[in-house]
């Protein structure tokens, strides 16, 4: 039977894997997450439009369950003349996409996760008051926050890179996620992990 004499009878037409892509573009299917401890932090189900409505959020560890190109198109409107509006986010993120397919002809969501992994962070530091002293002590960085952390400095350069500048930010994202793909170490997302990484060695 054809799909509209399904949904002419009420019965929804399943869809298979292959056919689900991120923007209609994209496939999720081959998207390898090296990193062992990430696998579990980078959610890679495969969405149309990655757009959950918030139902993770009074879930512990939800985060984990959002689509990975979800948090950071969530994380794009934190700053302050984007917050609230997603589909301003979200078509930047879909432009950003093209330019790295362009450039790279491989599959953005793959460049995407490949940038995560390396620009997430080890090892950092945190405060201990001891007798009132404070010391600041190295202490290993959960997979949840790494994959945070790599997500911030990502939309955080990419912002840096279009302040007053006459670059868009589409490019100036695409070009962040491809330069922390590859380990580039002029990518600002991969400063801050070794900014971190040496800071945290210091207080060892």
């Amino acid at each position: 039977m054809s799909e509209q004499k399904l949904e002419s009878l009420g019965i929804e037409a399943i869809v298979p894997l292959d056919e689900i892509k991120l923007f209609g573009k994209w496939s999720f299917r081959g998207i390898i997450v090296r990193d062992p401890s990430l696998k579990k932090y980078i959610s890679l189900k495969p969405v149309f439009l990655p757009h959950t409505g918030g139902r993770h959020e009074k879930r512990r560890f939800g985060k984990a369950e959002v689509p990975i190109v979800e948090r950071l198109i969530n994380r794009l409107m934190r700053k302050a003349r984007n917050t609230g509006k997603k589909h301003l986010a979200y078509n930047i993120v879909k432009n950003a996409f093209d330019l790295i397919y362009l450039k790279t002809k491989t599959n953005p969501i793959q460049v995407l996760v490949r940038a995560i992994e390396n620009a997430a962070p080890r090892e950092e530091t945190t405060r201990i008051m001891y007798g009132g002293i404070v010391y600041h002590v190295a202490v290993d960085v959960s997979p949840m926050r790494r994959v945070d952390l790599a997500i911030r400095h990502l939309t955080e350069g990419a912002y840096l890179c279009a302040f007053r500048s006459l670059k868009p930010i589409e490019e100036c994202l695409a070009d962040e996620i491809i330069a922390a793909a590859n380990g580039d170490p002029k990518s600002y997302a991969i400063q801050r992990k070794e900014e971190i990484e040496r800071i945290a060695l210091s207080s060892r």
